[in-house]
């Protein structure tokens, strides 16, 4: 899909980041939370009339889910 942004849930050494283009990541120790604030980041840019994909990664960085945000 184009014309939306992505946010990524993606594994550290240490921890969890939540990865967006043009914003700084957001770290966090469980994987959990960083999922929830990815979701929350989602809806947010959603009600601004942005269209958003959240893209789960794994600790293998495989692709394990995803889930869309449309823009409202």
């Amino acid at each position: 899909m184009s014309g939306h942004r992505v946010i990524w849930v993606s594994p550290l050494a240490n921890g969890w980041a939540v990865l967006c283009a043009g914003l700084e990541p957001i770290v966090f120790r469980s994987g959990a939370r960083a999922e929830a604030q990815a979701k929350r980041l989602a809806a947010c840019l959603a009600k601004l009339g942005r269209a958003v994909q959240v893209r789960i990664l794994d600790r293998a960085r495989n692709l394990v889910g995803t889930q869309l945000y449309p823009a409202v």
